[in-house]
């Protein structure tokens, strides 16, 4: 165990207010990159006490396990207007970055206010470009992760803490 359900509830709390406090009257919409995001987006969601909007994509840089594509798979894009809105890309995790610039580049396309990045995990070691992420949770080392969302071969998501995969 790397990140036990207690301490990813506490630190969800937190930035939850914190989104509440500095989107306050701005009505915010949450894209989620799925399906990583999804366990955190709906605790995250939870903790925001604004009224906000939630939308989702779909994009994949893994494929069979801890094998990481040099491409990144969109299968689906935002369907809701984002032009004038603030935008909070909503990570599991953050790796090489590739996905979330990916996806900030075709939401800029869309003209909104602001656009920002929030992630449960961080692995700033791993980042191939400079990014900046606003909100996040944890900053993990370069280690496989599951749980809370995350998986190993569409396995794990299920756990309510964050594990590391261990090589055999």
């Amino acid at each position: 165990m790397l990140i036990d359900q207690h301490r990813i509830a506490q630190r969800v709390a937190e930035i939850g207010r914190q989104i509440s406090a500095e989107y306050d009257d701005l009505n915010p919409v949450l894209v989620g990159v799925l399906k990583g995001c999804a366990t955190f987006i709906g605790d995250l969601m939870r903790a925001i006490s604004i009224p906000m909007e939630l939308e989702f994509v779909t994009a994949a840089s893994y494929r069979q396990g801890k094998l990481q594509s040099e491409d990144v798979k969109v299968g689906s894009e935002v369907s809701i207007d984002l032009k004038g809105r603030h935008v909070l890309l909503v990570e599991g995790i953050v790796d090489t970055g590739r996905t979330a610039t990916m996806i900030m580049e075709k939401i800029e396309q869309m003209v909104p206010a602001s656009i920002e990045i929030v992630t449960l995990l961080d692995k700033p070691t791993s980042h191939r470009s400079k990014l900046d992420i606003k909100y996040k949770g944890f900053t993990i080392g370069n280690e496989f992760v599951i749980g809370y969302g995350l998986d190993n071969t569409q396995q794990y998501r299920n756990l309510p803490y964050i594990g590391r995969v261990l090589d055999s």
